[in-house]
């Protein structure tokens, strides 16, 4: 037999199905694109992924890469029913690879062959949205179209998880892991000014300022002047919206430029969450540049997310399926360092590092937090983004909560000043910031 009938393929990928099923004693079933379901008897309520396409396992056998999975899943063709990514997750079996041991691979390798030949074609929803962005060059134009491609999706979109202010960098829980992401976004706003040490009549600069949050608390509380940077264009239009409603132009501004071409002296710089868009091999004029905008003694608090340190720098150049996935799809153009690069090159680049605090595990809760306010709106954002890219969305907020929580990934504020000699201005104690 050259090839197989449809039917004689179902037939084939139901029974393999069956055997891995009982194999990996999985807790969750299968839906395929008949309606059957593996196992046969599977309950109406139980959770299970659902096949919707033959072509997505036709696909899967020709790339069998997570690029597959993750574009059949935000085309709608492999979906999850009765349960959530975390649900899934908890639910992932041990020693996979023993245990499909006892799944035949002569019954395998046949099925295979007979969908090696079956049509696979399969919609790349995520391959289209990243056309004209990725690269890492570092040229101001390069930068605007990555950061077009995240943050320039839609206000309204960000509205329906964000919390009011809508800050989108990681909350700040305390005293306890409360679910108020209003409050705990105004608690980590707080902690930025209180850390940077913010008086009034200074001038702050925020480097890749968002929607404006941090910008105008600073000199609403703290009596700053603070001018706020972006490359996204739809997010500067609200912040100035922002500001005006406030009644503070007189204090605030939001420019869109570029970092390398911002101009002027600050006391103060902080750059929450935009680091990560920079490019490691950016990261020289990344530094040059912030320590030329900052006054002597000035402080600089450098917020990021990192990935773990590894024993070589050839061994942390190779990125996990999941990671490339994230920046290639959903921030094309940017890329992780660890804690150490980033401390060793605030030294090499003319900074005193003074504090490093992780944030972890409030990222995780921020991300878990935005993560549910968007699927309890999934219709609203549907109907505004279309079902495509809140599907992505959805998948990117589960998978980076997940990876805070296994400290696949981290989030640190480092906090640095320009360094010159004598006194940095710090107070002995960090008692005052945690009263």
């Amino acid at each position: 037999m050259i090839g197989a009938s449809e039917t004689a393929r179902l037939e084939m990928f139901r029974d393999l199905l069956a055997d891995v099923h009982r194999a990996l004693d999985l807790q969750f079933g299968f839906e395929l694109w008949d309606g059957s379901t593996i196992p046969a008897d599977l309950p109406s309520y139980a959770m299970r992924l659902v096949i919707r396409r033959e072509s997505v396992i036709a696909a899967l056998v020709r790339r069998p890469k997570l690029d597959t999975v993750l574009n059949a899943h935000v085309a709608g063709l492999l979906d999850l029913k009765n349960g959530t990514l975390f649900d899934l997750a908890d639910q992932r079996p041990q020693k996979i690879g023993r245990r499909l041991r006892a799944v035949s691979k002569s019954k395998a390798l046949k099925t295979a062959y007979h969908f090696l030949r079956a049509p696979a074609s399969m919609p790349r929803p995520l391959e289209r949205r990243t056309e004209g962005a990725g690269a890492r060059d570092g040229k101001p134009s390069t930068n605007k179209a990555n950061i077009a491609h995240h943050y320039d999706v839609s206000n309204a979109f960000y509205r329906l998880f964000l919390d009011p202010e809508m800050v989108y960098t990681c909350a700040y829980f305390q005293p306890d892991w409360h679910d108020d992401l209003a409050h705990a976004q105004q608690d980590k706003l707080d902690m930025i000014c209180r850390k940077l040490r913010l008086k009034p009549g200074e001038r702050l600069l925020d480097i890749g300022c968002g929607w404006g949050a941090l910008i105008c608390h600073a000199a609403q509380h703290y009596g700053v002047k603070a001018t706020g940077v972006t490359l996204a264009e739809e997010q500067a239009a609200l912040a100035r919206e922002k500001i005006a409603s406030l009644s503070l132009q007189d204090r605030v501004e939001v420019v869109l430029k570029d970092f390398t071409q911002v101009e002027g002296e600050f006391d103060k710089i902080s750059s929450i969450g935009m680091f990560e868009h920079v490019g490691i091999a950016n990261h020289a004029a990344y530094f040059q540049a912030v320590h030329g905008l900052l006054k002597p003694r000035g402080l600089y608090l450098h917020h990021t997310i990192a990935r773990r340190a590894k024993r070589t720098d050839r061994a942390f150049g190779r990125l996990r399926p999941e990671a490339k996935a994230i920046m290639r799809y959903i921030f094309p153009g940017a890329e992780l360092d660890h804690l150490g690069m980033s401390v060793a090159n605030l030294e090499r680049f003319g900074f005193e590092v003074h504090d490093v605090e992780a944030w972890r595990e409030h990222y995780q809760r921020t991300t878990r937090l935005w993560w549910e306010n968007l699927s309890a709106r999934r219709a609203e954002a549907e109907a505004e983004v279309g079902p495509e890219t809140t599907r992505a969305w959805l998948l990117y907020l589960a998978g980076v909560s997940l990876g805070f929580a296994r400290g696949v990934i981290g989030v640190n504020q480092t906090l640095a000043s320009k360094r010159t000699r004598g006194p940095s201005g710090l107070p002995p104690s960090r008692a005052d910031l945690y009263a």
